[in-house]
């Protein structure tokens, strides 16, 4: 392009563009997506919504953008998308915020969410707005309760005892998250445990099903992590009974039965209910003293690799009944009530904590289990701990047998004694969603003196959160104080009752907006099931990995409850699942408190709303995330004022160009494919290819690769390429045209570079054809002169060959 032509093209001002087009796209109700399109495959992309909590910074983009584009892009190949959006509205993050601000959280959250409606709004969000949801609305948290009710008509909620976190200044309850080092966040103070009576939802019903991720196509990781979270483990229940306590016994659970006769204590969690029953009265005020402490200790703490085991002895006894010895009872921190039954019987020789707690307080180790069925003299002592299998040792009848047989044995006969059998256990516990905070869900029931705990009927939904209320962080829950809330009248009697303080965990409200996005006004239940059947289940959803045993858990749950109780007709939300990354800044996440916020509207004011979403794509593989440099994002602002200069430039003269026509097929081919599969910086990388190559072309050919360009261009960079596709006469949308086709037999290569390795390490890169037989490439690998020097004088003894891309040699 010449100096005088360039200076006749206007130049590319991105602000003067990008308003124009996003008022254009409103008006013309583009992002509209009706419920069918005749013609059209019903396409259900979905992103996880954000809390409206506190500073918007690009990483928000960088969740955003790159499903942005993947939902423009799949509408251009035909499909009927759904692509919505809202707000995670209530829960602890908006309350603290609002706390610190000293504004109500209702007034914190609009001004919020208007702030981030606006930021999509710029960032050109395909998003069709009428199908917003707010989870802190009553028309939206009205069905948080009425899904209760459900739960708790099938027996999946019930109420329970369970500890919390106190702070004794500001009496009031803390969630984990502000507990720091087992001090209260904001004022510092030592956290203490109270026990409260609770709502639990009963998701270990579904532990098992859980485990299946049948039909659906999830990332290894988030399977690996969930299938721990639940954590099934078989083994065998046992009972031992402690002496002088008549009638009473120590249940406990052990994934090693065929070790129990080398059980030589037993641990209770300091928490367990037989630790003030067997306790003796020289022990007690040790035992309570030991207690007090370890049940203020964050669970993470107690349980923490290489954390000094500690405990104290209750002066009690139980029978091993395998063996008939008496062995002490003590407490220690490391055993938790919340798993199993909170008992253990302690098997030192074969279990690493116990070993380190038998050690550190001189109880006996004995040797069960030998490597070799060897028997070691007890007098040598054991110098280190096996948690192998092996050959049962000094195990009385079933001594000389292998290890993974006697675990049945024992639990079988454990059965036939009648104080056990076989057994399995989790560690998924059943779903607390009781906060005693303000700015959450109801709880729809009422306290009667008469009638007990009673549900608010359906036709009373919702029990709607009052907006007066003396909000300060301190002092409790700021609900037990509006009269006007808690005082009401009993649905049964009609009697004086008062209503649940409680509010629900957020992960309730966003354990089902996917339903309530189909039609989010409708009234007459949770989700308009005629649309349902239209678009359910989700097909794609995308969101961070750090939700995978929370938010993406009880997703799944709620789904098969809902299933259970005839609401829903499939067993799992989402059919397939892709996580990004995270971005940070400094190699630390992004927030206002270590003040490494990048705000993006900086970067839109500078270059522009396209160039920021590009070089969000381009900053490396989105699975992965990365660390902010925004030095970057002036190559995504060039490269885009370059495609303005081609695309408006006129047309240049010259001989169809067949070579050119190819590398636009492999460009229509590599875009499309990489935005399947999520590798959005090197479809960024071929647009650049792709327009390097047009600017250096002439032709007819080009004039068409402009027009490709454009369209390929358009998922990634929405408002430019709308504006050079008017520009150059095209009908609108450019998002509403086809995708480009392309020939497969130009798209395919020429050339390919083959990697050579001897004996797995890199030798060679080959540029040869693209389909060279196996005996071809064999042939050309062994002639590569670095590849003969790192085989030197050895024998070849294999050659593996991965068809046009890798040749490795294997020596003798």
């Amino acid at each position: 392009m010449s100096v005088q032509e360039a200076e006749r093209i206007e130049r590319y001002v991105p602000a003067a563009i990008e308003a124009k087009w996003a008022d254009t796209w409103e008006s013309t109700h583009l992002h509209e997506t009706p419920n069918e399109t005749p013609g059209k495959q019903n396409y259900y992309f979905l992103t996880m919504f954000p809390y409206p909590s506190g500073e918007v910074h690009v990483g928000h983009w960088y969740a955003f953008a790159a499903p942005d584009a993947t939902a423009r892009y799949l509408r251009m190949r035909g499909h009927n998308v759904l692509f919505p959006m809202g707000f995670d509205a209530f829960g602890l993050p908006a309350e603290n915020a609002a706390i610190k601000r000293g504004v109500h959280p209702a007034d914190f959250t609009e001004k919020t969410m208007a702030n981030m409606r606006r930021q999509f709004r710029a960032m050109g969000a395909a998003i069709d707005w009428r199908r917003e949801v707010v989870t802190c609305y009553p028309e939206y948290y009205r069905w948080n309760q009425w899904i209760f009710l459900k739960l708790l008509e099938k027996g999946l909620a019930y109420r329970a005892k369970a500890p919390v976190n106190w702070c004794p200044k500001d009496q009031t309850v803390l969630a984990n998250e502000q507990v720091i080092a087992g001090r209260c966040e904001r004022c510092e103070t030592p956290v203490v445990k109270r026990e409260l009576e609770q709502w639990f939802w009963r998701i270990t019903k579904y532990a098992d099903e859980l485990l299946r991720f049948d039909g659906i196509e999830w990332p290894e990781r988030v399977r690996v992590m969930q299938t721990n979270w639940i954590g099934r483990s078989e083994g065998a229940e046992l009972a031992f009974p402690v002496e002088g306590h008549a009638g009473e016994e120590i249940r406990f659970f052990t994934t090693r039965p065929d070790t129990i006769y080398g059980a030589t204590f037993m641990v209770l969690a300091p928490e367990h209910r037989l630790v003030g029953v067997v306790t003796t009265p020289d022990r007690k005020a040790e035992v309570d003293a030991y207690v007090e402490k370890a049940r203020n200790a964050p669970e993470i703490e107690r349980t923490a690799e290489g954390a000094e085991k500690t405990g104290v002895f209750t002066g009690a006894y139980a029978r091993n009944v395998f063996t008939g010895e008496r062995i002490p009872i003590w407490i220690a921190d490391y055993v938790l009530v919340t798993y199993g039954s909170g008992a253990i019987m302690a098997v030192p020789a074969h279990d690493d904590r116990d070993f380190a707690f038998a050690k550190k307080y001189g109880l006996e180790i004995r040797e069960v289990i030998s490597r070799d069925g060897t028997e070691h003299d007890a007098s040598e002592g054991v110098v280190r701990c096996h948690t192998g299998e092996g050959v049962m040792v000094n195990s009385g009848p079933y001594t000389g047998r292998r290890s993974e047989e006697g675990k049945g044995l024992v639990a079988d006969e454990s059965k036939r004694r009648g104080i056990g059998g076989p057994s399995v256990t989790y560690r998924l516990r059943d779903w607390l969603i009781s906060r005693q905070r303000y700015w959450g869900t109801p709880i729809p029931v009422v306290y009667c003196e008469k009638c007990g705990m009673v549900p608010v009927p359906y036709e009373q939904l919702p029990v709607v959160l009052p907006r007066d209320t003396e909000f300060t962080g301190k002092g409790g829950n700021p609900l037990e104080k509006v009269e006007a809330f808690t005082d009401t009248t009993c649905p049964r009697c009609g009697g004086p009752a008062r209503r649940e303080t409680d509010t629900m965990d957020t992960f309730v409200d966003s354990s089902w907006y996917m339903y309530r996005y189909l039609d989010p006004k409708t009234q007459a239940s949770f989700m308009d099931k005629t649309v349902g059947h239209q678009w359910l289940p989700v097909d794609q959803y995308t969101g961070g990995i750090e939700h995978a045993i929370l938010h993406l858990l009880y997703m799944r749950f709620v789904c098969k409850a809902l299933r259970d109780v005839g609401e829903l007709w499939f067993d799992e939300p989402a059919l397939r699942l892709q996580n990004q990354g995270m971005i940070v800044f400094g190699g630390k996440k992004m927030s206002k408190s270590r003040g490494n916020v990048q705000s993006p509207d900086a970067y839109v004011k500078k270059y522009g709303a396209d160039a920021l979403r590009m070089f969000m794509m381009f900053l490396g593989p989105w699975t992965q995330g990365a660390d902010w440099d925004a030095a970057g994002i002036d190559g995504t602002s060039r490269f885009l004022h370059s495609v303005w200069r081609l695309a408006l430039s006129k047309p240049v003269p010259g001989a169809v160009d067949h070579d050119l026509e190819r590398e636009i097929h492999r460009a229509i081919h590599k875009v499309g494919a990489d935005l399947e599969a999520y590798h959005f910086n090197t479809a960024v990388a071929a647009l650049m290819k792709l327009e390097n190559r047009l600017s250096n072309s002439s032709g007819p050919t080009r004039d068409a690769g402009v027009r490709t360009l454009i369209l390929l261009l358009a998922p990634f960079a929405p408002f430019i390429a709308e504006e050079l596709w008017a520009r150059r006469g095209g009908a609108y949308s450019v998002h509403q045209q086809p995708w480009p086709s392309y020939d497969p037999a130009l798209a395919k290569a020429d050339e390919v570079v083959l990697v050579v390795q001897v004996d797995g390490k890199l030798r060679d890169r080959l540029t040869v054809p693209a389909g060279l037989s196996e005996a071809d490439a064999r042939a050309a690998a062994l002639a590569s002169e670095r590849a003969k020097a790192a085989i030197g004088a050895r024998k070849v003894t294999k050659v593996i060959v991965v068809p046009d891309r890798l040749v490795s040699i294997v020596t003798a």
